[in-house]
């Protein structure tokens, strides 16, 4: 005969749900036999839901569990939930991770988040990637209710000697729970003291009620009639799914040069490209992201700035993949050889930079596939291959790819691809409008890819409406493009901030880029050096991964008529730069110092833990990042505030109002802060006067001193 298991250690089943089915209930037997009450069960919940000490909307969850919620090793995880009791007793609530092997790994009492809300928290952080569970467990606190009746009735003079005899045994019962002697030491000292009646009953009651014996059941509270949450899914991938800043490169703008006797350009090529990378890995990014290398057509191609008509020495779009010479598993071969994709890799990882390769699933005419595998495009009623088109716009040079034809083949041969280009050290797919693909195919593909190469990161181009983007980052997406570039008021930011860094954080990282060599938007056309000096430190410090094309460190902004990006767009011509022309801008400096600030800086390689903070001038925009100590690296508390003029052209005045309980700090707190772009240091309070003219400096980056 088994024995029941003790509440304490009781644990739920892990959350299973059938996708199949709506209600995603057990089923029952139905028929002619089964009674009322059994074929009514089988379209509601069997048995009951609930625990005795409710636990309700638990975060981070995604769509009930479908998809697990995301983190990174390292990530401080806000678990919350709503967890409440019939009556007046008091409740508590514990977050829990479960690792990979189903174990308890960490846990955490959780704290009031909202007050008379009944919503806690607790943050949590993951130490290895995998498969990972997150549960809350709602108990009973006799601890919490003993001390706010006692308060009441002692001081009252209402049954004096049995509140404390209760406090007593309940001291007593917890001091044989706890595990330090230090903690069980203090709670026995303290069910002494209160039954100890040569003292006032005052002093009795303090000596219950006290910060050391608060400490300690805090640390080891009693915990009664505890309850669970189902174990819903958290899956944690490595720091860079979470941090890092990403640099573009088109390898053959890169020694590229023009001989004008001939008219003739000559192409870089990889082994060119790896010249620049010293100069990438100095400003502090941490991945080289490339543009396709593969194999460029020669059907319809695209000539300088999107013409129809290409001439002689146009290198055409590198997005229209494929010719004879092979389709997305070769190497364009005025870049070079596969040897020289290994040697550019191989260096870039002697300075410690990662390569992400663009992964975009078309074709030109001239692909392999559109011979070998007519069925994978769509053949119009005339005969002919559809080419892409968004109307007005058409791309006579690419073939979108139909993924219902033959869903098996391609989807082998994409994985194939991807494999191959894993195989040579490729450890981040940057993907082309992946929101212009099946769903289902992304979700097979990443859950595939996770499963053999789980370092490997994807990150979605997705510039989408948010229906699409959401469901790409839920369905396995590492990090997303964002609308970050078209945010630009300072209204506009505040919410933009919020919104990415709070409950949207569990599904969808966000990856802020000022510009890509598609976007332009009309604040940088307009901006000049400050505009991008601006832009800079709000994508830089706005999110824990972001990224900035090639050029921008020569603030690159004259459109082509029209559209939102740049003239002689890169995509369709070479476009050799020289670094020294940027000397005398700043921009080069500043996104190496950002870079050396986010690495210093442990609270800004975090996504959820932004507070944003009011200002009394539209264009001075405020928020901060706060770490505790308990969860940083490093051991100690770490607290950014930043202070950015979004008003490239004028300077501006105005008073921050800090939100000191944001920042950890008291009310009346004295802020020693230090500016960690300007070297100064200031003493700040609560309301902080601020003076930013651009020309001089359009932010404050203040690092908070110790309390």
């Amino acid at each position: 005969m088994s024995s029941p298991v003790p509440p304490e250690r009781a644990r739920p089943a892990p959350l299973t749900l059938d996708a199949t089915r709506v209600d995603a209930t057990p089923t029952v037997a139905t028929g002619p036999k089964a009674g009322p009450a059994r074929r009514k069960a089988a379209f509601g919940p069997v048995g009951p839901r609930i625990g005795r000490i409710p636990v309700v909307d638990v975060s981070p969850v995604v769509e009930a569990g479908r998809w697990p919620a995301k983190a990174a090793v390292g990530e401080a995880v806000p678990v919350r939930a709503t967890v409440f009791r019939e009556g007046h007793d008091a409740v508590g609530a514990t977050a829990v991770l479960v690792g990979p092997d189903g174990v308890d790994r960490s846990s955490a009492r959780m704290v009031d988040v909202a007050p008379g809300l009944d919503r806690l928290e607790a943050r949590l952080v993951p130490d290895a990637p995998g498969a990972w569970g997150l549960r809350v467990e709602g108990w009973s606190d006799p601890y919490g209710t003993w001390s706010h009746d006692a308060t009441i009735k002692v001081l009252a003079g209402v049954d004096v000697e049995l509140m404390l005899t209760e406090g007593a045994l309940l001291l007593e019962r917890a001091a044989a729970a706890a595990t330090p002697t230090d903690a069980a030491s203090v709670l026995t000292d303290a069910a002494h003291a209160l039954r100890d009646v040569s003292r006032p009953h005052e002093v009795r009651l303090a000596a219950g009620l006290s910060t050391p014996v608060r400490s300690a059941l805090d640390a080891h509270p009693v915990r009664d009639m505890v309850s669970s949450s189902p174990i819903y899914p958290l899956v944690v991938d490595r720091p860079l799914a979470l941090a890092g800043a990403w640099y573009e490169m088109f390898p053959r703008s890169v020694g590229a040069g023009y001989d004008a006797s001939t008219g003739t350009w000559k192409s870089g090529t990889l082994s060119t490209a790896a010249l620049d990378l010293p100069r990438i890995a100095e400003l502090g990014f941490d991945v080289v992201y490339l543009t396709p290398i593969h194999p460029i057509g020669t059907t319809y191609r695209k000539g300088r700035n999107n013409s129809l008509n290409a001439v002689p020495g146009d290198p055409g779009s590198p997005y229209a993949i494929g010719s004879p010479d092979g389709g997305h598993d070769a190497i364009e071969p005025s870049l070079g050889t596969f040897d020289d994709f290994d040697a550019f890799v191989a260096e870039a990882l002697r300075l410690n930079l990662e390569i992400a390769l663009d992964l975009a699933l078309q074709c030109s005419p001239d692909h392999p596939w559109v011979t070998s595998h007519p069925e994978w495009f769509t053949t119009r009623a005339d005969g002919r291959i559809a080419y892409a088109e968004n109307p007005p716009k058409k791309y006579q040079d690419i073939y979108p790819l139909n993924f219902d034809n033959d869903p098996e083949g391609i989807y082998v041969e994409i994985r194939r691809v991807l494999e191959v280009w894993i195989n040579h050290g490729v450890t981040a797919f940057r993907v082309d409008n992946p929101h212009t693909k099946p769903l289902p195919f992304w979700e097979r593909l990443l859950a595939d890819v996770r499963a053999t190469h789980p370092d490997v990161i994807f990150l979605s181009e997705a510039f989408t409406r948010p229906a699409m983007m959401m469901a790409l980052a839920r369905i396995g997406f590492h990090q997303s493009y964002t609308y970050f570039t078209w945010r630009t008021t300072k209204v506009e930011l505040e919410e933009y901030l919020s919104e990415v860094s709070g409950e949207q954080g569990s599904w969808l990282r966000p990856s802020f880029w000022p510009t890509t060599h598609d976007i332009l938007p009309p604040h940088l056309q307009s901006g000049g050096i400050a505009g991008f000096a601006v832009r800079a430190v709000l994508a830089a410090l706005g999110a824990p991964t972001w990224g900035i094309y090639s050029g921008y460190e020569l603030v690159e902004n004259v459109p082509r008529p029209g559209v939102e990006e740049q003239i002689d767009n890169e995509k369709y011509e070479f476009r050799p730069r020289d670094w020294s022309l940027g000397d005398d801008l700043g921009i080069a400096t500043l996104v190496r110092r950002l870079n050396e600030i986010r690495r210093a800086h442990p609270a800004l390689r975090q996504l959820r833990n932004l507070s944003v903070h009011p200002t009394t001038d539209d264009a001075l925009l405020c928020f901060s990042r706060r770490l505790d100590a308990e969860h940083s690296p490093t051991g100690v508390e770490d607290v950014v505030v930043v202070v950015v003029n979004l008003d490239p052209r004028a300077g501006h005045t105005g008073v921050v109002h800090l939100d000191l309980a944001a920042l950890g700090r008291e009310p009346d707190a004295a802020l020693i802060a230090h500016d960690v772009l300007s070297g100064e240091t200031y003493a700040w309070g609560s309301d902080v006067f601020v003076s930013l003219d651009p020309v001089v400096r359009c932010a404050h980056v203040v690092q908070i001193g110790p309390r």
